[in-house]
């Protein structure tokens, strides 16, 4: 299962990568360039599945089933 992913900041389209843990969810990540805050959209656990390339460990797990 991949632990890291590239987040996408939607305000200015900057690229971050970044180390998922297994054991815990990331709610907030601020962009190394604008400075903004992202956190989760609606119906998302997390910034890994609102913004990252790869769903994050839990997402992965519910999908592999």
């Amino acid at each position: 299962m991949p632990l890291e992913a590239t987040i996408s900041c939607p305000y200015c389209n900057h690229k971050m990568n970044a180390k998922m843990s297994e054991t815990s969810i990331h709610f907030i990540h601020e962009c190394g360039n604008c400075k903004k805050i992202l956190r989760p959209l609606d119906g998302s656990c997390c910034i890994f599945c609102s913004y990252g390339n790869t769903k994050c460990p839990s997402s992965q797990k519910v999908l592999e089933g």
